[in-house]
């Protein structure tokens, strides 16, 4: 059953600016709408691995969900565990500016609720299965609580993704449970109610060690836009891996791949460091194109072997 994803899909509607974007005026661009959601991206980027994940969410009866579901399946995603419901398919706004950069957004978010019925129906069958789950971290409590003593029963590890870290930080003791932690810089300035903002990742990379180890997290990677991402274990351990220079045309589903590689690395045998490496890998290659997530690579390019089968 491979990495098991568990999450919200949305479709994204991005603007983009033809010249020089102007905050408070009329701008003339381009709009265009393209499948997304963080954990969709995220089971999507890992399918381009060839690594066949399953994914576990809820959609509508829209044509666009037909669409997110038929797409999937191309990719070879297990779309079993997906339900159908009013209000499961949420929505993303985005504006960007002549950089590539997210100037403004508004989100949407759908009703996740029907995955309860899902758990209590096949969650032993998902659990027993599964090499590692991957969730959303700022889903609702119940729901996560629910996942999490499904891992645990199984002992499977569990990767937390964060799409909202106000609602995240709601979430530490589970937090504490998943093996590793990933978010951007802002986020972690966030989590730990410091500002992060100009630091080098030298400076970064013992501050984020130390705060893991007070926090009680496994291990954490905080990411660093063009400078990279640092990372850090509770035993200590802590390091920096350089970003891939890229042209950027659109930054939407960068994080996400990221996540991926470090989810793809961490379940089949990888440390951190090489886990991070392939993330940076996938990332720099979501950021030179429109597309929310990666192109296809195999697994040897990563030296994956034999954990697709």
């Amino acid at each position: 059953m491979g990495i098991v994803v568990f999450g919200a899909s949305l479709m994204d509607i991005k603007g983009y600016p033809f010249g020089k974007y102007v905050a408070d005026g009329r701008n003339a661009g381009k709009v265009v709408e393209v499948q997304g959601g963080v954990s969709r991206n995220v089971a999507e980027d890992i399918a381009n691995v060839e690594l066949k994940p399953t994914y576990v969410s809820v959609l509508d009866h829209s044509s666009a969900s037909e669409e997110i579901i038929a797409k999937l399946k191309r990719h070879k995603v297990n779309t079993d565990y997906i339900v159908q419901r009013d209000g499961g398919l949420g929505k993303w706004l985005a504006i960007f500016n002549e950089e590539g950069d997210v100037v403004g957004s508004i989100s949407q978010r759908p009703d996740l609720s029907a995955i309860s019925e899902t758990l209590k129906q096949h969650g032993d069958e998902i659990f027993s299965k599964c090499d590692s789950v991957v969730v959303e971290i700022d889903m609702e409590a119940d729901l996560l609580k629910a996942i999490f003593a499904l891992a645990d029963k199984y002992n499977k590890k569990v990767y937390a993704l964060v799409s909202n870290m106000s609602i995240a930080m709601e979430r530490r003791d589970l937090m504490m449970c998943t093996d590793c932690v990933v978010c951007n810089q802002e986020e972690a300035g966030l989590l730990f109610s410091e500002d992060y903002a100009g630091m080098k990742p030298e400076e970064l990379a013992p501050v984020i060690c130390r705060k893991v180890q007070q926090a009680g997290y496994r291990q954490m990677v905080v990411t660093m836009g063009a400078q990279g991402a640092v990372y850090a274990c509770h035993g200590r351990e802590y390091g920096i891996v350089p970003a891939q220079r890229t042209a950027v045309v659109d930054t939407t589903g960068c994080g996400d791949a990221f996540f991926a590689g470090v989810t793809i690395g961490l379940t089949y045998g990888k440390t951190l460091s090489q886990a991070c490496r392939i993330g940076t890998r996938l990332a720099s290659s979501v950021i030179a194109t429109t597309e929310n997530v990666c192109p296809r690579f195999q697994p040897s390019e990563f030296n994956l072997f034999h954990c697709a089968e």
